[in-house]
C-alpha cells in the first residue's frame, strides 16, 4: 500500500510540474505574452506628412495581428526630437515605439550635444519599413530639359541658379547641397519656413528649382507647373518609372531617400524586441499595406533589425560628411 501511494504522489508531483511547465516558460521569455495591453507608437511629426501616413498603416496592421490596439499619437517639435525624447525615457518595456526618419540621422550631426539622447545607445532599431525618393523640379520657364543641362546652365553662370527649401539643415535642403557637391557646380540656396512655400515660389517662378516628393507635387507636374527632371534614388523608382535617376542623368555617387523606420528604447528584453521585428516583417508583406505605401509613393523594405541599425550608422556618416563639407551650423 505505501509503495502505491508513493507512486501516486509521484505522479501527482510530475503532473503539477508540467502544468506549471508553461507558466514558468512565459515568466522566463518575457515575449510569451506580448503584448497584453495597447501599444503605443509616437510619431514625432505633425500628423498628415508621409511619417503619419506610412507609421498609421503599419499601426494599424500591426494591432489587427495582436489583438491589441496600437494607438498612434503625435508628438512633433524640434525635427522630430521631442517625440524621440519621450520613448527614450518610457518604460524599456516594448509597449511604447517611435517613428525614425532621415531627419533623424541628420539631427545627430546638426545638433550635436544640444541632442538629449544617444541615437546608438538609447535606441534599439526595429526595422527600416520603407524609402522613397526626392525628385527634382525646375520652373517651366528655366531653360533646361535635363538634369545635364542644369548643370551646363549652373557652370556657365555659377551661383546664379537658385533653390529652395524647407530650411536650414533640412534633408531638402541637403539634397540641394549634395547636389552642388557631386556635380561641381554653385547654387544659391533660399530657405523657407516650410517645402510647401518653396514649391509655390518654384511654381509661381521666384526661385529655379528644388527638391521634393512626387506625391506633394504630382499635381502640378501632371498640370505643367512644375517640370521633372530626375530621382534622386540610385535605382529607378517603382512609382516613376520613366524618370531618370541622378546618377544616369549624369551626377556621380548622388543617392539621397526619405525613409522611415521603427525605434524601441535600447534597454527593451530581446525576445521582444525580435517579436516586434518579426511582426513588422509580416505586416509590411501584406499586399494592401504594400499598396497603401505604393500610394504615397513608398517602397516597402523590411528586413533583419540589424539591417536598419547598418543603414542607420552608414546614414549618419554620410550627413556628417556633408555637413562638415560645407560648413552648415552646428549645435
Amino acid at each position: 500500500m505505501d509503495t502505491q501511494r508513493r507512486r501516486f504522489n509521484q505522479l501527482g508531483v510530475a503532473a503539477a510540474a508540467l502544468a506549471a511547465a508553461p507558466q514558468v516558460r512565459a515568466q522566463r521569455d518575457p515575449a510569451a505574452n506580448f503584448p497584453s495591453r495597447p501599444v503605443r507608437l509616437i510619431i514625432p511629426f505633425a500628423p498628415g506628412g508621409g511619417t503619419d501616413i506610412v507609421g498609421r498603416a503599419i499601426g494599424d496592421k500591426l494591432g489587427q495581428e495582436w489583438g491589441q490596439p496600437v494607438v498612434v499619437e503625435n508628438k512633433a517639435g524640434a525635427n522630430g526630437t521631442i517625440g524621440a525624447d519621450m520613448v527614450v525615457k518610457s518604460p524599456p518595456d516594448g509597449y511604447m515605439m517611435c517613428m525614425f526618419t532621415a531627419s533623424h540621422s541628420v539631427n545627430v550631426t546638426l545638433q550635436g550635444k544640444q541632442q538629449p539622447y544617444d541615437l546608438f545607445k538609447d535606441f534599439a532599431p526595429l526595422s527600416l519599413l520603407a524609402v522613397q525618393p526626392y525628385i527634382l523640379v525646375v520652373r517651366p520657364g528655366l531653360p533646361v530639359k535635363s538634369v545635364a543641362d542644369l548643370v551646363a546652365l549652373a557652370k556657365a553662370k555659377p551661383g546664379t541658379i537658385n533653390f529652395g527649401s524647407s530650411g536650414v539643415g533640412g534633408l531638402i535642403h541637403l539634397c540641394g547641397e549634395l547636389f552642388q557637391a557631386r556635380a561641381g557646380i554653385k547654387l544659391a540656396h533660399i530657405p523657407y519656413k516650410g517645402g510647401s512655400q518653396a514649391m509655390m515660389d518654384v511654381i509661381a517662378g521666384n526661385i529655379d528649382m528644388m527638391f521634393t516628393s512626387l506625391n506633394q507635387s504630382k499635381t502640378y507636374i501632371d498640370a505643367g507647373q512644375l517640370r521633372l527632371l530626375a530621382v534622386t534614388s540610385a535605382k529607378r523608382s517603382p512609382v516613376a518609372p520613366d524618370i531618370p535617376t541622378m546618377q544616369e542623368a549624369g551626377v556621380p555617387d548622388y543617392e539621397v531617400e526619405s525613409w522611415y523606420g521603427l525605434a524601441a528604447p535600447a534597454a527593451v528584453p530581446k525576445p521582444i524586441l525580435a517579436k516586434l521585428n518579426t511582426s513588422i516583417d509580416r505586416v509590411l508583406k501584406l499586399p494592401d499595406v504594400r499598396e497603401r505605401l505604393a500610394a504615397d509613393g513608398s517602397t516597402p523594405v523590411g528586413g533583419s533589425a540589424e539591417r536598419f541599425g547598418t543603414f542607420l550608422r552608414n546614414e549618419v556618416e554620410k550627413w556628417r560628411a556633408l555637413i562638415d563639407q560645407v560648413g552648415i551650423p552646428v549645435g
